[in-house]
């Protein structure tokens, strides 16, 4: 029930508006309830804020607007939304979906009369309800709605020119980035964030499974961490409170700050039509919509693009643009709004005259707004999409308006891949990186206070009586500390210091010689970094550089294979090759790396790609990752690495990372290798944001994926390096973990992956030799490899060096009291 505020309640807010100090989530409220000269004053604060960012982005006076055609590629939908004409049954449709010569056609008359977006509109999976659609999708070999979402959009940029705009529904972080290459912009309304208007009978979400707030801004945040220039926006007046609506503003800002991506807003007023179960509801007033306009582009702020569609106004043009918008949206001189049919668009000429009547000039933009292309090489814009949008683009970054589309391939770009500073490799070690951090350190991560504030804290303890408890059990049945029951046991082990640290270190080790026996195993390898060029914006990387940096650089699959030769000259038997998820790289570069070491080393194992580079890569391919994967165990693949890991826990992964894998897809990448015969490693990164029981939950991970396809051949624990780590810099992640957490973590492992995986490895390269001597000494058995090179560690800041000698690796096991024995990437003994 919304409680009018008082009239002094609404001045005071207005006068922290116009002083330019942040209003909080009651201030918004009382705002939005501003009425005659209140409301007058809240316009002129937001028109200001409005003309602020516009002149900031070089365009003052300039409201934009895009010429689209809008393609209904299915009506059906799985959700049931109370007020929606747009979603039917099948019996009203003549087919379930548009054909793609249906789809091209509505392009080709698009492209014709100069349009230059394609809107792709439809329902949300309407395959998981509807038969008939289910149906349709398997007569022509789709096997599912995105599937045929991205062959049209793919068909209209090759044949007709149009940049797609796609708006499926709700979509996973995976099917974001397999949409991607396909499509500049994407888009979904947020619509509100009160769960009770999805939750409750009655609601006009109720029995809509796509409207659950949550899941909705999981949406917002994945494209954001997919990086996909995204639109989203709030429908108002279907019976939320001023407050609920205050609050849904505020997550679309605090979205946008923590990922960068909202490239416009949408505030939308409910309209009742007919034939609905909402079409006795009052249509929402624009005034109401107004004052929601101006409190959105207040809290938004200047930078925000912010816009109301001009065929639901009833022709209140200038007070909408007094409110503070500066984008008109998508108008069709083509195609009706499918959704509100009802209401005709403006013609363009009348919304360019009305525009002018307001003081201002009337611009078409594209679907990717011009902040986003000029920084499109950062990983705004695949690269298939750059000869597209070039082709209709201005110099500012907006259409060009006598530009008439037309198809062009879609295809890799053919300028050359290799180059940089690929002696990087070696001159690490000589002289170093070029700076502490990359150029675009302030923006590529994010906003560094959103990102603090989802850090947690440690809720964990311990009790003496459960440190004694633990390491019984630890003795007894190692294994049955990850039982839900034994917890409390387990988190007091991962705080144990002092005597019963060095118990717990003792009860590891022994385990370790009834596994392995005495021998620490190593490998000869040789470690390959074939790009260091990444805009995913892991947050405690310092590997990853931006194209143009002075580090970054590239191989060839020509200098990729030359250095495979070189290693097994030196005698390497594992070559271990990963890189950056580089926008730049041709899909079909992987395979081609592996053939060409295979050729020229054909016993040489293959260790190589992260899960993370499986997956983006198959996205990019438009296939799935089984079918990925057996492309790459043809073509000579013989393991993988199980790094991307980090922790396996999506509150702390999403701290650490802005746009990584989420771990039930790591989960299922190293799955899918482990059921087509590519085994794996298991690893797990610690020591910066993350707590034991985090620790903990991670080890369950594993275990529970072990016991499934029994794929891992060992877990090698990595100690966060924080030197040069971006979230360290920002002064968030701890300086890496401590000796006491060292110890504990490589006992742990040894501990609660008993009888899972046999082989526990340390990397002296972030350890070094001391504490690698005391992780050996505290049940490990093997010593990783002798890498020859490695760059990942050295740019974070380690000061282990990149390469040891097989001498100094046996020298490394005798100053533990033990022999040293070569292996095989499998741990055969070589």
């Amino acid at each position: 029930m919304d409680i009018p505020p008082t009239e002094a309640s609404i001045r005071r807010a207005l006068k922290r508006a116009a002083d330019g100090k942040a209003i909080d989530a009651d201030e918004a409220t009382a705002l939005l309830a501003a009425d005659g000269a209140l409301l007058d004053d809240l316009l002129a604060i937001a028109g200001g804020v409005r003309d602020a960012g516009l002149r900031e982005a070089g365009r003052p006076g300039v409201v934009t607007y895009s010429k689209k055609v809008f393609i209904p590629l299915t009506r059906l939908c799985r959700d049931r939304c109370h007020y929606c004409t747009f979603a039917t049954v099948p019996h009203r449709l003549p087919a379930a979906f548009l054909e793609r010569d249906e789809v091209l056609a509505i392009a080709r008359e698009g492209a014709a009369q100069g349009c230059k977006e394609a809107l792709f509109t439809l329902g949300d999976r309407p395959e998981d309800r509807w038969p008939a659609a289910r149906q349709w999708l398997d007569e022509r070999g789709y096997d599912s709605t995105l599937d045929y979402v991205r062959s049209c959009a793919i068909a209209v940029l090759e044949e007709t020119g149009l940049l797609p705009h796609l708006n499926p529904g709700v979509l996973g972080w995976a099917e974001l980035q397999r949409l991607k290459p396909v499509a500049p912009s994407m888009g979904m309304m947020l619509e509100t964030t009160a769960t009770r208007l999805w939750s409750e009978p009655g609601g006009p979400h109720f029995g809509s499974p796509d409207k659950e707030p949550a899941v909705r801004l999981r949406v917002l945040d994945d494209a954001g961490r997919v990086g996909v220039p995204f639109t989203t926006g709030i429908l108002i007046g279907i019976g939320e409170t001023r407050a609920e609506r205050a609050d849904a503003i505020f997550a679309m800002r605090r979205t946008a700050r923590e990922f960068g991506h909202i490239q416009e807003v949408i505030i939308q007023n409910f309209r009742a039509k007919p034939d609905t179960a909402m079409r006795g509801m009052p249509d929402a007033e624009l005034r109401e919509l107004a004052a929601t306009v101006a409190v959105t582009r207040v809290i938004m702020g200047p930078r925000a693009r912010v816009q109301a569609p001009p065929n639901l106004i009833a022709g209140e043009y200038d007070l909408l643009i007094r409110a503070g918008i500066d984008d008109w949206g998508g108008v069709s001189p083509v195609t009706p709004d499918h959704v509100n049919p009802e209401s005709p668009w403006p013609q363009i000429e009348l919304l360019r005259a009305r525009s002018a009547a307001s003081g201002f000039e009337l611009r078409e933009r594209l679907t990717i707004y011009p902040e986003y292309l000029r920084r499109g090489t950062e990983g705004w814009l695949d690269p298939r999409l750059a000869a597209h949008v070039a082709a209709l683009a201005g110099p500012d970054g907006l259409a060009r308006e006598d530009a008439m589309p037309a198809g062009q391939p879609w295809q890799e770009p053919d300028d050359g891949y290799a180059g940089g500073r690929t002696d990087l490799f070696a001159t690490i070690d000589t002289e170093g990186r070029t700076g502490d951090r990359r150029g675009d350190f302030d923006s590529v991560y994010g906003d560094w206070a959103e990102v603090a504030a989802h850090v947690t804290a440690d809720p964990s303890g311990r009790t003496d009586s459960e440190v004694l408890a633990g390491l019984k059990l630890a003795a007894e049945d190692p294994a049955r500390l990850l039982l839900p029951e034994h917890e409390d046991k387990a988190m007091a082990l991962f705080h144990a210091d002092g005597s019963a640290l060095d118990e717990l270190a003792r009860i590891a080790d022994d385990l370790r010689k009834d596994v392995n026996g005495d021998d620490v195993t190593y490998v000869v390898n040789r470690n390959i970094n074939f790009s260091n060029v990444c805009y995913v914006g892991c947050r405690f990387c310092a590997f990853a550089q931006r194209e143009r940096d002075a580090d970054a650089y590239r191989l060839s699959v020509e200098q990729v294979a030359d250095r495979a030769e070189e290693a097994w000259r030196d005698g390497a038997t594992e070559v271990c090759m990963q890189g950056g998820i580089d926008p730049k790289m041709p899909v079909t570069a992987y395979a081609e790396i592996v053939r060409a070491v295979k050729q020229r080393v054909p016993d040489l194992h293959v260790h190589a790609f992260s899960p993370m580079e499986i997956v983006t890569a198959a996205a990019k391919a438009g296939v799935s990752v089984r079918d990925w994967l057996t492309e790459l165990r043809e073509a000579g693949l013989d393991t993988i690495p199980g790094t991307a890991a980090e922790i396996l826990d999506d509150d702390v992964r999403w701290v650490l990372t802005k746009g990584k894998l989420p771990a039930a897809t790591w989960v299922d990448v190293v799955t899918t290798a482990h059921q087509l015969g590519i085994r794996s490693s298991s690893t797990m990164m610690y020591g910066h944001v993350d707590h034991p029981r985090q620790w903990l939950g991670h080890f369950r991970v594993l275990a529970g994926v072990q016991d499934v396809t029994g794929g891992f051949t060992e877990f090698v624990a990595l100690p966060f390096i924080h030197t040069n780590a971006p979230i360290y810099l920002a002064g968030i992640a701890r300086p890496g973990p401590t000796r006491r957490e060292n110890r504990v973590v490589h006992a742990m492992a040894r501990v609660l992956l008993h009888g899972r995986i046999s082989n526990i490895q340390c990397s002296w390269v972030k350890l070094g030799d001391e504490g690698t001597i005391a992780m050996l000494n505290g049940g490990c058995n093997d010593l990783g490899g002798t890498l020859m090179e490695e760059t990942i560690s050295r740019m974070a800041g380690s000061e282990h060096g990149s390469a040891r000698t097989v001498a100094q690796l046996k020298e490394l096991a005798a100053a533990a009291g033990r022999p040293a024995a070569q292996r095989t990437t499998v741990y055969g003994r070589h």
